[in-house]
């Protein structure tokens, strides 16, 4: 009960009165409380919404089994979407095809690096890892760097396999 009190009197608080009010030197202040008898009450109009408007009258059942599908008509938009040629479509697949063999060559040339670099699981010790907390914790980096690289591997195979 105190609850919907409470939440009442806030409502009726944001639903308050604005006064604007001036000083000597023509500055003007708004706020909720009357400072002075120069203050003037503002006529503020209440926040108010709207439906949005409908632009067409709706149209009765039996009406529109008449009418075209959406598809048909053209609602879709695809009539007014540029077409490319079969000849300029196949040059860039080609030209997309190579780029992907590309990025391909040079991720598994990565690949390979990375997997001489691991050595198996057991990459050479470097001169800072005396420490052999640095030392698996590059061991794991690695991994993970192997790991990504595969998938990258991975996923650009699985792309050139879907090129036209």
């Amino acid at each position: 009960m105190a609850l919907a009190a409470a939440l009442l009197g806030a409502a009726s608080q944001a639903q308050g009165q604005l006064y604007v009010c001036s000083d000597g030197q023509g500055h003007k202040t708004y706020t909720d409380k009357r400072e002075n008898a120069a203050c003037k009450l503002l006529d503020l109009p209440g926040a108010m919404t709207e439906p949005p408007r409908r632009s067409a009258q709706p149209v009765a059942p039996a009406a529109r089994a008449s009418l075209p599908p959406a598809s048909a008509a053209g609602v879709t938009g695809a009539a007014n979407f540029p077409r490319v040629d079969g000849f300029e479509q196949r040059a860039r697949d080609l030209d997309r095809r190579q780029i992907l063999q590309d990025e391909l060559r040079s991720e598994e040339r990565k690949l390979a690096a990375q997997r001489q670099e691991l050595n198996e699981g057991q990459p050479e010790r470097q001169g800072n890892e005396r420490n052999y907390a640095k030392y698996q914790e590059r061991v794991a980096q690695l991994k993970d760097n192997l790991g990504r690289t595969q998938q990258n591997v991975e996923a650009l195979k699985r792309e050139i396999a879907n090129i036209r």
